[in-house]
């Protein structure tokens, strides 16, 4: 029959039925537990001192009685158990003079005819290894006394979740990770398509995680939709925090970035646990809810070094926009000859610069009358092939006499930065 007495003691850290309303409750169950490790942790000493004692008085009882073994039996023949004539009839020295020493006369005194007697020292360290042996037999049945009273004490003791059972076996199974191929083109354009289609699917739920900001809320919403723990919805979040900086929203930023690293905290443990994100989101918020401080370090610190990197990406954000919509204007002002009219006008003397400031052609033609003639051309054909000098379209001016034409002609200017 199974006796199952042993468990009507159970000790349980958190039993909240003796809790006071006024007590905090977690701090409570924390304390119990660590009262109850430190006496566990006592008892362990106290046991393995004993046990270390035992041990030590067991060796010097064996280690005593191989001294007194070691002394000469033949000084004493009711010491030599080979002698016994209990355990050999044909010993006994009745039987045989020449095994008593007393009727032996060839070891018997020539003085007086009695047998021969040990020597004093050797009779006086015998009794004193026999009155030790006794002392340290006495010590040995203290201490085994002492052991099975602790074996008793810890049979009495209540069980508790660290005591309740113990490991039979442990037995590891690593099953060798598929290596996805992400050098291929087709498997990146698998991973985008899969990437648009969860965002089409489940937009709204994501941006909807983004705005929690209880880790209750967060927990239990992730419970009503698992198929969010997962790395596309990471990517979606840290996309979006990126359009959240560039837009200047920082508070909304900061918002979404913090449930970007729950996330990507979630999906780091499932990770290392070599599980699925969804089975294991639970035990992120179990740590955040326990107040793990160097967990709750590092998730701070991995936050704001994650918002430094988002205003870091926005920043080159800008910039990439700002440097692509300069050269698209670059490219719209671009004149006929393929040059840039801004580049030209600020490339111009300054006195050629002032005719176009003032779009006087009558000025610009004696300007030109008074620079030397290789520089007047170079000048009025970077102005013509970038759209500032528009030259008389009903009399081209001929090639051979461009630059003579050029002065002659009346022209019309265009001016700059209209």
């Amino acid at each position: 029959m199974v006796d199952y007495s042993v468990w009507d003691h159970i000790e349980v850290s958190d039993d909240e039925d003796d809790t006071h309303p006024n007590i905090d409750t977690p701090s409570l169950f924390r304390w119990r537990h660590q009262a109850r490790l430190e006496r566990m942790q006592e008892s362990r000493e106290e046991r393995e001192a004993v046990e270390r004692s035992l041990s030590e008085c067991s060796r010097r009882v064996s280690e005593c009685s191989r001294r007194l073994d070691a002394l000469d039996p033949a000084l004493d023949p009711a010491l030599d158990p080979a002698l016994d004539p209990a355990l050999d009839p044909a010993l006994d020295p009745a039987l045989d003079p020449a095994l008593d020493p007393a009727l032996d006369p060839a070891t018997a005194d020539p003085a007086t005819g009695d047998p021969p007697q040990p020597p004093p020292g050797l009779a006086d360290q015998r009794e004193r290894l026999q009155a030790e042996l006794a002392e340290l037999r006495r010590q040995q049945l203290e201490w085994r006394r002492k052991e099975a009273e602790l074996r008793r004490k810890e049979r009495t003791q209540p069980w508790n979740v660290d005591t309740l059972s113990t490991e039979g076996f442990d037995k590891s199974v690593i099953n060798p990770k598929k290596v996805e191929n992400l050098s291929g083109a087709t498997s990146e354009e698998e991973r985008e398509e899969k990437q648009r289609r969860f965002v089409e699917q489940n937009e709204r739920l994501i941006k909807h995680f983004g705005m929690l900001k209880r880790w209750e809320d967060s927990q239990r919403y992730l419970s009503d939709n698992p198929d969010l723990v997962c790395e596309e919805t990471a990517n979606y979040l840290v996309i979006w925090c990126i359009d959240l900086q560039v837009e200047e929203k920082q508070a909304l930023m900061e918002q979404v970035a913090h449930q970007t690293i729950v996330m990507q905290f979630i999906l780091q443990l499932a990770s290392n646990l070599n599980i699925d994100p969804r089975g294991c989101f639970r035990q992120f918020f179990n740590k955040v809810k326990t107040s793990d401080t160097h967990y709750m370090e590092a998730f701070t610190d991995e936050l704001e070094s994650f918002k430094g990197r988002v205003r870091e990406r926005a920043r080159v954000r800008l910039e990439r926009a700002a440097a692509a919509y300069e050269e698209e204007e670059r490219q719209r002002r671009l004149g006929p000859g393929g040059l840039d009219p801004v580049e030209v006008y600020e490339s111009l003397p300054q006195i050629l610069q002032k005719c176009f400031d003032s779009k006087d052609i009558q000025l610009l033609q004696e300007t030109i009358t008074t620079l030397d003639p290789t520089e007047a051309k170079y000048h009025m054909q970077r102005c013509v092939d970038s759209g500032l000098w528009v030259p008389n379209r009903d009399e081209p001016p001929a090639a051979e006499e461009e630059e003579e034409a050029v002065e002659a002609e009346a022209p019309s200017v265009a001016g700059v930065g209209e």
